[in-house]
């Protein structure tokens, strides 16, 4: 499940055509899920104990850690993990932090 702030939710197909337009696509599940489960395209990977920290990294801490250009808080974000509980938290968390 995925989630998007305005849109609790995304189909994959939204989610393939929202990466043609920047979108930055956060797979919040575990390291061992992905290795288990495999990664999803161009996606980053930071585990959901980790997100509130890394949301407040300096951005060049950020892409040291993650191999990833930082957020701003008004880029437009994408949460995944495998059921859509921690990907609603990863969202709460993000707005929490000023995301919008």
């Amino acid at each position: 499940s995925l989630c998007v702030g305005g849109a609790p939710s995304l189909s994959y197909q939204e989610l393939k055509d929202s990466k043609k337009t920047g979108v930055l696509h956060i797979d919040v599940r575990e390291r061992w899920e992905i290795d288990r489960f495999g990664k999803i395209p161009e996606s980053i990977n930071i585990p959901l104990g980790e997100l509130v920290e890394a949301l407040q990294m300096d951005p060049t801490e950020f892409k040291e850690q993650y191999n990833q250009e930082m957020p701003s808080k008004s880029d437009p974000v994408v949460f995944s993990c495998m059921a859509g509980t921690r990907s609603k938290q990863a969202l709460g968390f993000a707005m929490s932090l000023g995301f919008s």
